[in-house]
C-alpha cells in the first residue's frame, strides 16, 4: 500500500516544492488537482499545457513520486448548463493529458441537484438526475477510451450517487470497462449511519473490489448534538487497523490519499497510518 495526499492540503505550489514537501513527510506522490497548486493552471478549457504536464510527471519521476489520480470534480448536474459544459470540458482536457501527467485517472463526484454548494437536494434522488450522470460519465468513458485512460467516480450521501448501492447501479448502467471508483467512507455517513461505518467499507469492499484505484482516508468526531466533525485521521473515532485490513484483503496494493488532512495534522497522520501498516 501507499500513501498520497491532496497535493492542495500540503500548503505549497509548484511541482518542485510540492515533492520537497512530500519526500520529507515521507509520501509517496499526491493526488493532483493541478489548477489548484500549478501557477500556471487554470479551470478553463485548455488551461493547461502539455509541457506544463510533462515537466510535472519529470519532476515526480525523478523524486521517484507518482500521480495515481487527477482531480477534475465538476457538478455534472448543476442546474447552470455552462458551468456543466466547463466541468466536462476541463474533465476531458485531463484525461487528454493524463498520461502527461504520469498519471491513467481521472476523476469526479456526481454532484448534487443543489448546484453550489454540492448538498443533500431532493431532486438527488430522481431518475432524471441519475440519468444524466449516467450519461455524461458514459461520454467522458467514451473520450477516455481513445487516450487509454480511466474515469472515476466517487459517491457522497449528499450527491446523486448517494450510497455504495446507488454508485453501484451507476456503474453498472455505464457499463463501460474504463471506469474506476473512488472510494470515501467517511462520505457515505452522517449521524443517521456513522455506526454503521464498518458494515458500509464492506459493502463497497465487496461490490466494487479492484476497481477501486483510490481510498480517501479521512477521520472525524461526533459532536454534542450528534454532528460529524471532520479531524485529522488519527485524532477520531475510525479504527484504521481495522479499515486498514479489511481494505487489504481485496485491494493489497491499495492507493491510500489523506483529504483534508492539513498542517500540524500531517505529519502525525503519515505516523499513525505507517505504524498500522
Amino acid at each position: 500500500m501507499k500513501l498520497f495526499i491532496r497535493a492542495h492540503d500540503l500548503g505549497v505550489t509548484g511541482e518542485k516544492e510540492i515533492v520537497q514537501k512530500l519526500c520529507g513527510l515521507g509520501l509517496d506522490g499526491v493526488q493532483l488537482v493541478a489548477y489548484k497548486v500549478l501557477p500556471d493552471a487554470r479551470y478553463v478549457q485548455g488551461g493547461v499545457s502539455v509541457s506544463s504536464a510533462r515537466k510535472v510527471a519529470e519532476t515526480f519521476v525523478s523524486a521517484g513520486k507518482s500521480i495515481p489520480l487527477i482531480g477534475a470534480y465538476f457538478n455534472p448536474v448543476h442546474p447552470d448548463k455552462e458551468k456543466v459544459e466547463t466541468g466536462v470540458a476541463v474533465f476531458r482536457d485531463y484525461l487528454r493529458l493524463a498520461h502527461d501527467f504520469g498519471c491513467d485517472t481521472v476523476g469526479s463526484e456526481t454532484g448534487s441537484v443543489n448546484g453550489d454548494p454540492w448538498i443533500y437536494h431532493p431532486g438527488n434522488h430522481t431518475q432524471e438526475a441519475f440519468d444524466r450522470v449516467v450519461n455524461i460519465f458514459a461520454g467522458l468513458c467514451d473520450y477516455a477510451k481513445d487516450y487509454k485512460v480511466y474515469v472515476g467516480m466517487e459517491g457522497a450521501i449528499g450527491h446523486v450517487c448517494y450510497d455504495v448501492g446507488r454508485l453501484a447501479s451507476a456503474v453498472d448502467k455505464i457499463g463501460r470497462d474504463n471506469i474506476r471508483i473512488i472510494f470515501d467512507l467517511y462520505n457515505y455517513l452522517d449521524a443517521s449511519n456513522i455506526d454503521k461505518r464498518y458494515e458500509i467499507l464492506a459493502q463497497g469492499l465487496q461490490t466494487f473490489g479492484d476497481r477501486i484505484c483510490v481510498f480517501h482516508m479521512k477521520d472525524c468526531v461526533v459532536d454534542k448534538d450528534g454532528s460529524l466533525v471532520q479531524c485529522g485521521v488519527g485524532k477520531g473515532i475510525f479504527d484504521y487497523a481495522r479499515i486498514l485490513s479489511e481494505i487489504k484483503k481485496v485491494c493489497p496494493d491499495a492507493n491510500l490519499v489523506f483529504e483534508e488532512t492539513v498542517g500540524e495534522d500531517i505529519p502525525d497522520a503519515v505516523a499513525y497510518i505507517r505504524q498500522r501498516l
